[in-house]
């Protein structure tokens, strides 16, 4: 059984997708950590019956103390694949060098990624640059913020009518839910993705 927890910060709308679609063959929702004590997704986690653990960055001195806290955590409840859902820190390497873990993105990478693209602020570049498409994307975690190997993208058009709230709904519920559960999915199912540097990510 495949052990997962999922890393949030705030409204947990993602977790709640990953919720939804459970339970998952050969896989377990076992744990949610949360970067904030007022995140919505606690709630969401605690309706559904998931343990959830407070970790707030604000009590370390670094970046990498606030990491090796989550790692902590991780291995004490066995966890085997992490899923960052709205998760808004970038750990430090030591992280993706032990776990595997998967993120979800609100864009088509390379466009519009990156440490100052993220919730809103996504769809209003898109908006202002006057793309024809954009969507969201699956990828692996490493320490380069939306930088690792692509597992998965979905497309969608760009409405003339469409405002930064309506197209985030939309790439939400179009993409980023559907993408994010089917990778939980195949990993829990053995099925084998590419980590890059000829690594692979398998149970």
């Amino acid at each position: 059984m495949v052990k997962i927890c999922v890393l949030v910060s705030g409204g947990g709308t993602n977790l709640q997708a990953l919720i939804d679609a459970s339970p998952y063959e050969n896989g377990d929702l076992s744990l949610v950590i949360s970067s904030s004590a007022k995140a919505y997704a606690l709630k969401r986690a605690g309706l559904a019956g998931i343990p959830a653990v407070i970790l707030c960055p604000e009590e370390f001195e670094t970046r990498q103390g606030f990491t090796e806290g989550i790692m902590d955590i991780l291995q004490k409840h066995d966890i085997d694949l992490v899923v960052l859902a709205g998760f808004m820190f970038i750990l430090t390497p030591c992280f993706s060098e032990k776990y595997c873990a998967i993120n979800v993105h609100p864009s088509l990478i390379p466009a519009f990624c990156g440490k100052d693209f993220y919730g809103l602020r996504v769809h209003e570049a898109v908006l202002a640059r006057g793309v024809k498409l954009t969507g969201a994307t699956v990828h692996y975690v490493t320490e380069v913020a939306d930088g690792g190997p692509i597992i998965a993208q979905k497309a969608i058009a760009v409405r003339e009518d469409d405002t930064p709230e309506v197209l985030q709904k939309r790439v939400m519920s179009e993409c980023e839910w559907p993408l994010l559960v089917q990778a939980v999915r195949d990993h829990c199912l053995k099925i084998i993705l590419p980590m890059g540097g000829g690594k692979l990510c398998s149970i």
